[in-house]
């Protein structure tokens, strides 16, 4: 501990470039291993700060947005925190507590978490005793596995609950990778289903795999399955519905400036030039302001939106509005920032996307949100944090021309 302490100094950081450079193989271990107890430490006051804040709210679902906007992660990950932080300070005060001595990392404790969330208070005690010396010097595998171990050991009648259990916690996932890829998964689908699913696939990739086709099987096998999803018969190309951002001149050929995807991010122009000239592709013009890059406004005062409005606000906003949301626009609801009620307009000043789900939290109470003239969306949470949230322009501004005769600015 003296060691991490000295490396950390700031009089040690300030004198030399490298601040471990000094420290041998024996230490470099010790040091990294010191370092990780101090984050045990540290993420057990996080989890306690978190279960404070969630049992003020009486366990309302708008803690897991507050605690994804102020901790910059993703909402699954923060309802996944608000969850164990709730069992850690109530259900499991020993997996905590070697969290205090630095024995057991804040995503082991979670998986201890997740594995015992289907016990009743009472046997997830009795699990957290089993455990207490299983979990020191495991990893996050080993921790899960006998986490869930316990959790059967203490409640042996209990298997169908647990199957249950886990067979509603059933969901489509997507997972945005690297520029040009991404991945869809089903998580925890009824067994059968999911192996009657990947016998069909395997098959027809299987039967794909002739003497002529280049792909590899895991290839074919990927392709199949969107085929399958995408209403196909695996195998062959569907038409599918995308939005695609892209400057005239990158679709030209005439520069290479990225292009973006709506829910995914931006594309390298090759790749966005191959989407563009598909054989389905329906091409859309979207004029721009080329001093700032924003779309344009298109006007409206009426109450229910028009088919053309509600294009062009998804079309502007690309995305949910709430700041890092990442569902596209074309699946989100169209609300007003000011409501109608109360002197909103239905028009593009006042029109933003919401997926539903972020929909509702501006019905939960201590949340205001507030859209300037220049698109804007500012979002107080209860605490009194404010986030901002701008459509991002469709490409950098561009300097205004002078004209001819106009004298030149001073």
């Amino acid at each position: 501990m003296a060691l991490l302490e000295h490396t950390t100094d700031p009089r040690v950081l300030e004198e030399i470039n490298t601040p471990l450079k000094f420290l041998d193989d024996r230490d470099s271990v010790a040091v990294a291993v010191a370092a990780s107890e101090g984050i045990a430490r540290l993420e057990a006051v996080r989890f306690r700060a978190l279960a404070q804040l969630n049992r003020h709210r009486e366990g309302a679902r708008s803690v897991t947005q507050e605690v994804a906007f102020a901790l910059s992660v993703m909402d699954s990950h923060a309802g996944e925190m608000v969850a164990a932080a709730d069992a850690l300070t109530t259900r499991l005060p020993r997996t905590l507590n070697l969290m205090d001595q630095g024995k057991v990392s804040g995503f082991g404790a979670m998986k201890v978490a997740a594995a015992t969330a289907w016990l009743s208070d009472e046997d997830a005690l009795a699990a957290d005793a089993l455990l207490e010396e299983r979990l020191p010097g495991k990893n996050s595998e080993q921790i899960r596995k006998a986490a869930s171990h316990a959790a059967s050991t203490v409640d042996r009648e209990g298997a169908d609950k647990r199957c249950e259990h886990h067979r509603e916690g059933r969901r489509l996932a997507v997972r945005q990778g690297e520029t040009g890829v991404a991945s869809i998964e089903v998580e925890d689908g009824p067994v059968e289903k999911v192996n009657a699913a990947y016998t069909r696939i395997d098959r027809q990739a299987r039967a794909l795999k002739t003497g002529d086709e280049t792909r590899t099987l895991d290839q074919l096998r990927a392709d199949v399955a969107l085929d399958l999803l995408l209403g196909g018969q695996g195998g062959v190309s569907e038409r599918t519905e995308v939005f695609l951002y892209m400057d005239l001149f990158t679709y030209l050929g005439l520069n290479d400036d990225p292009a973006e995807l709506a829910g995914h991010g931006h594309l390298p122009a090759s790749l966005a030039r191959h989407i563009a000239t598909g054989p389905n592709t329906v091409l859309r013009r979207i004029i721009t302001d080329p001093l700032s890059g924003q779309v344009l406004d298109l006007g409206r005062d009426r109450y229910r939106p028009t088919a053309g409005l509600g294009e062009f606000v998804r079309v502007r906003d690309r995305e949910c509005r709430r700041p890092g949301c990442h569902r596209p626009a074309q699946a989100c609801d169209l609300d007003h920032s000011v409501p109608w009620q109360h002197g909103g307009h239905t028009d593009a000043d006042d029109l933003v996307s919401f997926c539903r789900r972020d929909h509702r939290l501006k019905d939960e109470p201590g949340w205001t949100y507030q859209l300037a003239s220049d698109g804007t969306l500012t979002i107080t949470t209860p605490t009194g944090r404010r986030y901002d949230s701008t459509p991002p322009p469709l490409h950098e501004p561009r300097s205004r021309r002078p004209l001819a005769d106009e004298p030149p600015p001073f």
